[in-house]
């Protein structure tokens, strides 16, 4: 069985990146999910589902970092996001 490999983007130089920081000045964050329910009838499913959305959060505020949110989310959660 051939395994296909997954296309790559361009090499990152961590240099060339953008240290972003928590509300304590630290560079920790936690990595937690939003949990939406997607209706059965969309899911084609008996019952309707969870949909887990990865984000990451400030451990110390819980505030979740903007950037880590699906833009289509951002203004529902304005209150709980951090820039």
């Amino acid at each position: 069985m051939q395994q296909t490999q997954q296309p790559q983007g361009p090499p990152i130089d961590l240099k060339n990146t953008t240290e972003v920081k928590n509300a304590d000045g630290g560079s920790i964050f936690q990595q937690g999910v939003i949990l939406r329910t997607v209706s059965k009838f969309v899911t084609g499913t008996e019952e309707d589902a969870l949909l887990p959305i990865p984000v990451f959060f400030d451990p110390s505020t819980k505030k979740i970092q903007k950037a880590s949110v699906p833009a289509d989310l951002r203004d529902e959660l304005k209150d709980e996001l951090i820039d």
